[in-house]
């Protein structure tokens, strides 16, 4: 138990603060959507699904000399596209649903929501931040568990504090201990779920015991049919159209222009039973002709793809509504809390010692011990 709460104490000391930042950062963008609403006009607009309103944001938007990449395309609670550049990670706009761009920016740090989602999930470096937020993400679940083993003995003691009773030490640990215990399930959620996104080798082990990792990337893969070159004079109507009869009550979710020469259109759709807010079922069409080429119905995908789907929205608070956005705000505010008072607690006292054994300590080792005294010798 003695080397567990020291392992506990240093692992915390030293990645505490960034578990701090990724669950602070995302208790706020889970109120994305509600802070676009208050700022960006054209936000609280309510949401249009009919085939020729999205066709006219479709070709306004992609006729444009400098046309995005793709689009995400306004929610229930976001009357907003969202379009992304080719080349250019930085740049982006949002546009109403007619298409006309409302807001552009060319600096992640020109848009406070933008910047907040590249802090959580990117740690502002791109692919290794994924690595390195995954293995905080995994370190904190290690959290959880030591921390129930070490809050068990002391389970008599255990008081609901939402606040530590006293900014000293021993009343700090203690509010650790006790809220630790409190959001344990929360945690493990918002960390399980952060890593497996994160880390795709934990993601497919925790994954592999339902579908093979083998089969879930086949089932994930893009068709390999080669697309012809784009038309400037492309039907959108039809395309979108013919994803919308494909799936009868599906949301057209995001457009997306080939990525390169010989590439496919990709229309993402949300089916009712869908989580993920922009779903997993596809409709790909040939550039030239609108036609379609291949589908994919994210219902009839592997069981194991269908839990990573969760993924996001669990994550997120992408479903349950308020309440359940309310309840991962409450997660990440704790793990903030958590993460920045163990900081300051241990590098306040890194030896874990109370204070008053510290200087017992202290003073026996500024002691300094005289040799013994040999005995004179008798005269003779």
């Amino acid at each position: 138990m003695k080397t567990l709460r020291l392992l506990h104490r240093w692992s915390g000391g030293l990645i505490g603060l960034l578990l701090a930042v990724l669950g602070l950062t995302g208790a706020l963008l889970v109120h994305e959507d509600a802070f676009l609403r208050a700022t960006v006009p054209h936000a609280a607009d309510a949401q249009r699904q009919d085939t020729a309103t999205l066709a006219a944001a479709a070709t306004r938007i992609f006729a444009a000399q400098d046309r995005p990449r793709s689009i995400v395309l306004a929610t229930e609670r976001k009357g907003l596209h969202k379009l992304s550049y080719p080349g250019e990670t930085e740049k982006g706009a949002y546009a109403d649903q007619d298409g006309a761009i409302v807001q552009a920016w060319t600096s992640n740090w020109a848009r406070p929501e933008i910047w907040l989602f590249d802090l959580h999930h990117h740690l502002f470096a791109g692919d290794v931040g994924d690595i390195v937020g995954g293995i905080a993400g995994l370190f904190g679940l290690a959290f959880v568990v030591t921390g129930l083993i070490l809050w068990w003995p002391t389970r008599r003691m255990f008081h609901l504090r939402l606040w530590p009773r006293m900014m000293k030490r021993a009343a700090i640990v203690h509010h650790h201990r006790d809220l630790g215990v409190l959001v344990a399930p929360l945690l493990a959620l918002s960390l399980t779920t952060g890593a497996t996104m994160n880390l795709k080798w934990f993601s497919q082990a925790l994954r592999a015991p339902f579908t093979a990792p083998s089969v879930m990337e086949k089932a994930s893969a893009a068709p390999r049919i080669k697309g012809g070159k784009l038309a400037p004079d492309l039907d959108w109507s039809k395309v979108i159209g013919q994803a919308q009869a494909k799936f009868p009550g599906a949301e057209v979710r995001t457009v997306g222009l080939p990525a390169k020469t010989g590439g496919l259109i990709a229309i993402r759709l949300r089916q009712q039973a869908e989580w993920l807010p922009n779903g997993r079922t596809m409709a790909w069409f040939d550039p030239a002709t609108g036609a379609m080429v291949a589908a994919r119905d994210a219902q009839a995908m592997p069981l194991g793809s269908r839990i990573t789907n969760a993924d996001f929205p669990l994550h997120a608070a992408k479903i349950g509504g308020l309440a359940y956005r309310l309840v991962m705000t409450v997660s990440g505010l704790a793990l903030a809390l958590l993460g920045t008072l163990a900081v300051v607690t241990f590098w306040g006292n890194p030896s874990g010692l109370p204070k008053r054994r510290k200087k017992v300590a202290a003073k026996q080792s500024r002691v300094k011990i005289e040799p013994a005294a040999e005995p004179r010798p008798e005269n003779v």
